[in-house]
Order: structure tokens, then C-alpha cells, then sequence
């Protein structure tokens, strides 16, 4: 068995350890030692890293009462190891364990809610609430779990007595009965919980909830402490930042900036289709005809949306109108029919204009190789 160093000190990052197995693991070796500092993935965390001497630990697990290291190469049984952590990586995790508890000890005092999901990753946080949360209560919620962090309460961690554990009011997502860890935060939580945890609330720095989401009934919070919550504010700081020098407006106004950037292309967007609709209807306009047919060709400035616009302008005129966009090789047709069937006659068509295309019986669209006389003198004669 496994002397769990980190239930007794967590920011224990170095420690001395005997080796008391090695077995190779396809690409990696399985070591386990009299004792660790190392965390095990778990509870939602993942698992420390760092190195036992040269051999880097890529990963571990807690496998049949064992605590296992995957290290990147293989370590002498009965030898003695130094080992260090990723002191930055294990203490960004505390932080935001941490900050977890205070948030859901708060939620559940507040609201009765339970923490039913949680997983902690380097960029991300989430904790899944049996029960809806609006942004208010949240906010709440994080303005109180800042104070307790100023309040720089100690963290205490304990495995209480078994006679004395039911008679304990503590959070918990399993149904536990012996070996339970308990994390107690003064009168703001008490859970049990397996991670290695700060000494004081203070450590936390600062708690920020992200975001949040609908999920399974409940909800899905999105949050980050300390280091990581601070690096996600620079983060959005420098594109606020750049938001703001881009649209020429303080950074507390870029919402509003963004919106009025939004509104003027909105309207510039309309002004734009507008005048590709008079392009196109003044190449209709000046189509060639013949007694049943419009033929025209539309500027390059327009595009397909507008050539249609014109094309069913020029089905009111003609029995076949005929619109041609010019395109990187030949042209993109658009053609259409109150009377007659061109879904049927597509091939006809297709054959003529050198083209590939198709559609419904009143119109029909594609691409075209044939040349500007070539597809003028087929409509010129298309019957009906």
C-alpha cells in the first residue's frame, strides 16, 4: 500500500521514495512506490505529472488499492527516488478545487442545490447543479465566494472517526462508509472529497464563474480561480483591447461599438443587394428577345441571388427568360418558365449551352461553356 503523502501535506512538491515494482506497459512502465506525493487522477482531476528522477511521470492512477506512475522509463525496484512534481500545474489545480467548494457550499446553502457533475481541466472548470441557476444568483454566488476568499479561512482536511462520520452533514455524490476524506471550509462547506486542497482560502486568489448552460435539467457552470482565472482575464483583456482600438471606442463600450459596426453592414448589405438587383434588371432590360424569349447577361458585379431577382422579373414579360452570370470558366445560368416545362427540356439545354445544371419545371440552373453568340442564337430560336 501506498503512503498518500499529499492527504497529510499538499504542497508537499518534492519528496524521497523507495520503488517497490516496475513493469513495462506497452510504451510506457507501471511503477509503484512506498509512498507519493503524486495525486492520482480522480474525483473529477486529473492526475499529477512530473519526474522520479530522469524518468518523467505521464500519468497515474489509483488501480486495486494501488497507486500506479506511468513513467517514460523503467526505474530500478528497491532503488530510492527523488520525486518532483509540476509544482505550477498541482497548485493551479488546488486553487480551483478549492474555489469549487466555496461556490458549490454556497450554492447548495443558497438555493439547496447539489453538485452532480465536476471536471477540472487546465483551461477549463465545470460543475454541473441539479436545479436551475440564473445569471443573478450566480452572480451572488461569486461576489460571496470572493469575500470568503478574503476572509483567508483554513481549509482543514480529516478522515473522521466511522461512529462519528453519520453524524456529520457533509456533500457527498456517493454513498460513502469508511476511508472518507472530509474538506471542510469553516460554515461555507463541507465535502468529502479525495484532492489535495490549499491550506488557506486565501491561496484561491480569485473566483470567477465564466459562463453557463442548460444542462440535463440542471445547470452547467463554467468557472476558474487564481492563476488561471487571472490569465483567462488578461486573455480577454488584450481582445477587449484590440476590439476597442479597432472600432475607435473606450473598452467599456465596445458592445455598443460592435453593434453599430453590425447595424452599418447590415445596412450596407441591403444596399448592396439593391444595386445588384438594378444591375441585373438593366441587363434585362437590354436583353436581346426574341417573340417568346429574354435573354441577358448581367454584369460580373452582380450574383446569383440578383440574376434570379431579374429572371423572375423577366418571366412576367417572356414565356423563357434567360439570365447568364459571367463565372471563372464560362457563365452560371439561370433560367425560368411560367409555361413551359424546363426540367424536361434540361438536356436540350444543357447540350446547347455546353452545361451542366438542373432544377424544377419552372426553373432551372447551372454552368455553361458556350459562347455569348452561341447561347444568344439558341435562344433566339428556342421554341416553345
Amino acid at each position: 500500500m501506498t503512503k498518500k503523502l499529499y492527504d497529510a501535506d499538499s504542497h508537499l512538491f518534492e519528496f524521497d521514495a523507495a520503488v517497490l515494482s516496475c513493469t513495462p506497459v506497452k510504451d510506457r512502465y507501471a511503477v509503484t512506490l512506498d509512498q507519493t506525493a503524486f495525486f492520482p487522477e480522480g474525483g473529477g482531476q486529473y492526475a499529477d505529472t512530473g519526474k522520479l528522477d530522469a524518468a518523467r511521470v505521464l500519468d497515474v492512477q489509483e488501480e486495486n488499492g494501488g497507486i500506479v506512475h506511468y513513467t517514460d522509463r523503467p526505474l530500478d525496484v528497491g532503488a530510492a527516488v527523488h520525486g518532483t512534481l509540476e509544482t505550477e500545474q498541482r497548485f493551479r489545480r488546488m486553487q480551483n478545487h478549492s474555489g469549487e467548494h466555496i461556490v458549490s457550499g454556497l450554492v447548495h446553502t443558497l438555493f439547496g442545490l447539489d453538485n452532480v457533475g465536476f471536471h477540472l481541466g487546465d483551461d477549463d472548470m465545470t460543475v454541473d447543479y441539479n436545479g436551475t441557476l440564473t445569471r443573478d444568483d450566480l452572480d451572488r454566488v461569486e461576489t460571496m465566494a470572493n469575500q470568503v476568499v478574503a476572509r483567508n479561512i483554513p481549509i482543514l482536511t480529516q478522515y473522521p472517526d466511522p461512529q462519528i462520520l453519520p453524524t456529520l452533514q457533509y456533500r457527498s455524490k456517493l454513498e460513502l462508509t469508511e476511508n472518507v476524506r472530509i474538506v471542510t471550509i469553516g460554515d461555507v462547506d463541507c465535502c468529502a472529497c479525495c484532492a489535495p486542497h490549499v491550506a488557506f482560502t486565501g491561496e484561491i486568489g480569485v473566483i470567477k464563474i465564466l459562463d453557463f448552460e442548460r444542462y440535463k435539467g440542471g445547470v452547467r457552470c463554467h468557472m476558474l480561480c487564481g492563476e488561471t482565472a487571472l490569465e483567462d482575464y488578461r486573455d480577454k483583456y488584450r481582445n477587449v483591447q484590440s476590439v476597442s482600438l479597432a472600432l475607435c471606442v473606450p473598452q467599456n463600450e465596445t458592445a455598443q461599438g460592435v453593434q453599430r459596426t453590425l447595424d452599418t453592414l447590415k445596412q450596407r448589405d441591403y444596399e448592396i443587394v439593391s444595386l445588384r438587383r438594378r444591375l441585373a434588371e438593366a441587363a434585362l432590360l437590354s436583353a436581346r428577345c426574341s417573340e417568346s424569349c429574354i435573354c441577358f447577361f448581367a454584369d460580373a458585379l452582380c450574383d446569383a441571388d440578383s440574376v434570379r431577382h431579374a429572371v423572375n422579373l423577366g418571366m412576367e414579360q417572356a414565356a423563357v427568360c434567360a439570365g447568364f452570370l459571367p463565372a471563372e470558366s464560362g457563365w452560371r445560368y439561370c433560367i425560368g418558365s411560367a409555361s413551359a416545362d424546363l426540367r424536361a427540356r434540361s438536356k436540350e439545354i444543357n447540350a446547347a449551352l455546353e452545361g451542366r445544371g438542373g432544377g424544377q419545371p419552372n426553373m432551372i440552373q447551372g454552368t455553361a461553356a458556350a459562347s455569348r453568340d452561341a447561347i444568344c442564337d439558341f435562344f433566339g430560336n428556342f421554341k416553345i
